[in-house]
């Protein structure tokens, strides 16, 4: 049987590399988390990490972090749908934006936000004619972390979204399908693996978001200091170890996320 000719030869060379680049670039930063926090004992770790203003920091990142990736989820099918299936101009500058971001420091992002949601601000002043205040509480965290989280749901669904082809939907119409049991029965299935992908990443993503909501939040204990500031601030105390164990507790859950995310694309995939 003749071999088959790779593109790129040397599988030994080219896992090596591969090896060598997860290796140095995160598997190594990440068990330096551990070797830190291997250098509290047992007590002093369970007592670091349960201690009540902690907790009340994991409650606040982990509520409005799930809240975020909730409408993240909603608003990037609907712009992934607008996007695929339709043609408006200015659709290249809309999908560019998608991306922005990305490219956008997180400080830059959440001081622009601060500014414009506090009570002297364009929109801020809106929301506060009803007494609502959004800068400085939990609906200013969501909203930054929105606007870090909805680029990973556009950009998982808009690829599927463009292999569906528009038959799908005739045929299911042409059954006697309505618009709702199209979308249900035959769209939604198809694209629910990249929905769910979108929004584990987007949820580990804004878990440990700091730079965009460090300025929003108004860092109040108990009640919107998140757990990332947290670990800032026991850095600056030079108390490396507390702030290790806390961040290996996040490593932690936002691990768990992406394995769950895995099984859930593996059985699709099998599907």
């Amino acid at each position: 049987m003749k071999k088959k000719k790779r593109v790129i030869p040397g599988f030994s060379l080219s896992f090596g590399i591969v090896t060598a680049i997860l290796g140095l670039g995160v598997v190594i930063p990440l068990c330096s988390l551990a070797v830190f926090s291997l250098k509290l004992s047992p007590s002093e770790f369970i007592e670091t990490v349960t201690n009540p203003r902690v907790l009340a920091s994991y409650r606040v990142s982990i509520l409005t972090a799930l809240t975020a990736s909730l409408i993240n989820a909603l608003m990037g099918l609907v712009i992934a749908w607008v996007l695929v299936r339709y043609s408006f101009p200015g659709k290249r500058l809309m999908d560019g934006i998608i991306e922005l971001p990305f490219a956008l420091p997180t400080a830059v992002a959440g001081i622009s936000l601060t500014h414009l949601t506090v009570p002297e601000g364009w929109i801020g002043s809106l929301f506060a004619k009803d007494k609502i205040q959004i800068a400085y509480t939990r609906i200013g965290i969501t909203a930054a972390l929105v606007f870090i989280g909805i680029p990973f749901v556009v950009r998982s669904i808009q690829p599927v979204l463009e292999k569906l082809e528009p038959e799908y939907e005739e045929a299911a119409a042409m059954l006697g399908a309505s618009r709702a049991q199209a979308f249900f029965q035959v769209i939604l299935p198809e694209i629910f693996p990249a929905l769910t992908a979108g929004f584990t990443m987007a949820f580990a993503r804004c878990i440990g978001e700091y730079g965009s909501v460090v300025f929003i939040a108004g860092n109040t204990p108990y009640e919107t200091e998140i757990t990332p500031l947290i670990i800032m601030a026991k850095l600056q105390e030079f108390d490396y170890e507390s702030a290790t164990a806390i961040a290996l507790v996040m490593l932690l859950f936002s691990f768990t996320i992406l394995f769950v995310n895995a099984i859930v694309q593996n059985r699709a995939g099998k599907r």
